[in-house]
């Protein structure tokens, strides 16, 4: 028996099958799942998805949290989370391959002109439009982290300009890195289409106001797949509405569910999916979280640790 007992604390829909995976992955060992926990001064290991505000503080000898979800902005919203708890979150190889198919899927429908289509599909309106070349394109990245990295990666060899924005200074090989708020304006005013892969932080919520969707080139799209909190939804409207910005294509929302009556769902010019951009696997995630955990016991540098300043 482990001196360190296993929580697992989510609200989501599978948790039978975090249950089987955490099971496979920490095998004979004791898994409490919130809220029917024997013993909260057992606990000494919480893993986490989506808890309910105020869980955590229930037990009072936590040695490390560890998310199952690679956003850590909820938790980190949660004003009695233990911050003198370790917090790390998940980077898993499957989730970054799912993002870049995301990415991939809407930069290339903005690049060929998908939404454009789509309209006159509608209006069964046959027109054929100039299709610039991937070259001719520049590919503006917010966030230039793992994810951005990765996501760059595999847009290069399409032959489009890649621009990386973070806050602090990058580089990677093909891809002209800026950062700060200067670098912020310039990969704004030369990116044709604009992917934000932007945490929820205190940094970069309502980012994209008016005057900075204002710098994007005339018929930009504007892609987000990181949090909806980065976008000032009035002036992205504005911008789609004055013909500034042709397309959004938004995977992320301030409110989530997206309520019925947004208008973002009637929008012409807005493409809306539910948060799926890359979703958590639990079989791949459980893996990871194990290894984490065994390294943590070993007494091993925790791998992807939150830093509660940032916000990531």
């Amino acid at each position: 028996m482990y001196s360190m007992n296993l929580l697992l604390c989510a609200q989501v829909d599978n948790l039978e099958q975090w249950q089987q995976e955490l099971a496979a992955a920490f095998p004979g060992e004791p898994l409490a799942v919130w809220p029917e926990v024997p013993d909260p001064a057992a606990v000494r290991i919480a893993l986490v998805a989506k808890p309910p505000r105020g869980a955590l503080a229930g037990f009072p000898n936590l040695d490390v949290i560890c998310s199952l979800w690679a956003g850590v902005d909820g938790l980190l919203a949660d004003p009695t989370l233990p911050r003198h708890v370790p917090l790390t979150r998940l980077i898993d190889p499957q989730l970054t391959a799912a993002m870049i198919e995301s990415v991939l899927l809407h930069v290339l429908s903005a690049h060929r002109l998908a939404p454009r289509y789509r309209l006159q599909q509608a209006r069964a309106e046959w027109r054929q439009h100039d299709q610039p070349t991937a070259a001719e394109r520049t590919v503006g990245l917010l966030g230039f982290g793992e994810l951005g990295r990765a996501c760059a990666e595999a847009l290069l060899p399409l032959g489009f300009r890649v621009l990386g924005w973070s806050r602090s200074a990058r580089s990677h090989p093909g891809v002209e890195c800026v950062h700060g708020e200067s670098g912020l304006a310039q990969v704004l005013a030369r990116s044709n289409i604009l992917v934000s892969l932007l945490p929820n932080t205190t940094g970069t919520r309502g980012l994209l106001d008016a005057n900075r969707l204002a710098l994007l080139p005339a018929g930009a799209t504007v892609i987000n797949v990181g949090r909806g909190t980065v976008i000032d939804d009035e002036a992205l409207l504005a911008a789609l509405d004055a013909g500034r910005i042709e397309t959004a294509i938004l995977d992320v929302f301030q409110t989530e569910p997206l309520p019925v009556n947004h208008p973002y769902w009637r929008h012409e010019r807005v493409w809306v999916y539910p948060h799926v951009a890359a979703e958590t696997d639990p079989r791949s995630a459980s893996r990871i979280v194990a290894d984490t955990v065994r390294r943590f016991r070993a007494g091993g540098p925790l791998p992807e640790r939150v830093d509660f300043a940032r916000g990531y």
